[in-house]
């Protein structure tokens, strides 16, 4: 089945697949409403995929899915980001894994935002730590980081990252209530003194200078108190002058205290590879197409479509050269396994010989013919 995406023209539904391969529409539908162990799978994919000694960290974010239909499992309003408003649709909120050594970006495990009218009790900050917890015995031990959108900023959820021995990595509002803990001498006498003020965002000075990242940006960082989330963070403060008339400043931080300014902000930026999961899925395995209205194709639908990706981009990476720098093109490897599907059908059916085909010298440009990183 995964092949049979890969080579699908056009959506990835059930006429299509059955187009593609030997099996029946009605087979593709009954398969897709059997359990299969998905996460079981893509940590395979992610362990063939590191090294030892490389650490990991973890990614969550949500998709809005284009979806119709009167009886959809799930369909109900959700914040579609491409076209900055609310639309109605479907909502699938993924869980990843990034190798920090090669900065790639690997899906462990999607689920479908139940809407409002089936769960109404259930926030959706309760349903993404609810899928954290359930997946916390199953992730490797070199996960001890979790990039999230500013999205995930609630008491609720950095609670729930916290009893789950997990620290939280995002960006804070840019009117973030915050305070500078007292480090000075206590008085002798009465309650002691915990903060030392609250925290001027436009001010930097009372932090410690870092140093300075690019030409009039600067990175300064101290730990405050964060007085919605109720606890102790690493602040780390970009400040960016090179307009002297109107600076600029990022707020990112991580509830782990000990961690370096520069890795938080590193960290953060690896938070983006779970955007390339999603772009790639919709575009070329199906994410948005599945043929079904009920929620466990939904599920089998979702999950085989980032599995699908893994396993392209674990096959893309076996095959790499150590001596360049890696670079994955989905288009390129759907295209190079559509050749290799056609080629096979042709040698096939015209009763060719397949060790004179496949050993003549112009085979290997037929296989890469139209890729884009050959």
């Amino acid at each position: 089945m995964f092949t049979t995406i890969l080579v699908v023209c056009g959506k990835v539904n059930f006429t299509n697949l059955s187009r593609y391969s030997y099996l029946h529409e009605r087979t593709y539908r009954r398969q897709f409403e059997k359990a299969f162990d998905f996460i079981g799978l893509n940590l395979s994919i992610v362990a063939d995929a590191t090294a030892t000694g490389q650490n990991l960290l973890g990614v969550m974010d949500s998709s809005f899915i284009r979806k119709s239909g009167k009886t959809t499992f799930g369909l109900d309003w959700y914040y579609n980001g491409s076209a900055s408003q609310v639309e109605k649709g479907l909502e699938v909120s993924l869980i990843g894994l990034v190798n920090i050594e090669t900065e790639q970006g690997y899906a462990v495990c999607v689920e479908q935002t139940c809407s409002s009218q089936d769960f109404p009790e259930f926030t959706r900050i309760d349903q993404a730590i609810d899928q954290v917890r359930r997946l916390r015995p199953q992730l490797p031990t070199q996960v001890r980081h979790f990039a999230v959108d500013g999205l995930y900023v609630k008491q609720k959820f950095v609670t729930g990252m916290r009893h789950l021995n997990l620290h939280l990595i995002s960006k804070l509002r840019r009117d973030a209530n915050l305070r500078y803990l007292f480090e000075g001498v206590q008085k002798p006498r009465g309650r002691r003194r915990t903060y030392a003020g609250k925290v001027n965002l436009t001010d930097p000075t009372l932090m410690h200078c870092v140093e300075e990242l690019e030409p009039d940006i600067a990175l300064y960082t101290a730990v405050v108190w964060h007085v919605s989330l109720q606890c102790r963070i690493r602040l780390a403060y970009l400040h960016d002058t090179r307009n002297a008339q109107s600076p600029k400043f990022a707020l990112l931080f991580s509830t782990d205290l000990d961690l370096c300014p520069k890795d938080l902000i590193r960290l953060y930026r690896l938070r983006f590879q779970i955007e390339f999961l999603f772009r790639d899925s919709k575009q070329f395995t199906g994410l948005e197409d599945c043929q079904s209205a009920h929620a466990k194709k939904l599920d089998f639908h979702f999950n085989s479509s980032l599995s699908t990706l893994n396993l392209a981009k674990l096959q893309a990476w076996e095959e790499r050269d150590p001596d360049q720098p890696f670079v994955f093109s989905m288009a390129s490897l759907k295209r190079r396994a559509l050749n290799d599907f056609l080629l096979d059908a042709f040698i096939s059916k015209l009763e060719l010989s397949p060790t004179s085909i496949k050993s003549h010298p112009n085979y290997e440009s037929l296989r890469d013919y139209g890729v884009i990183a050959a």
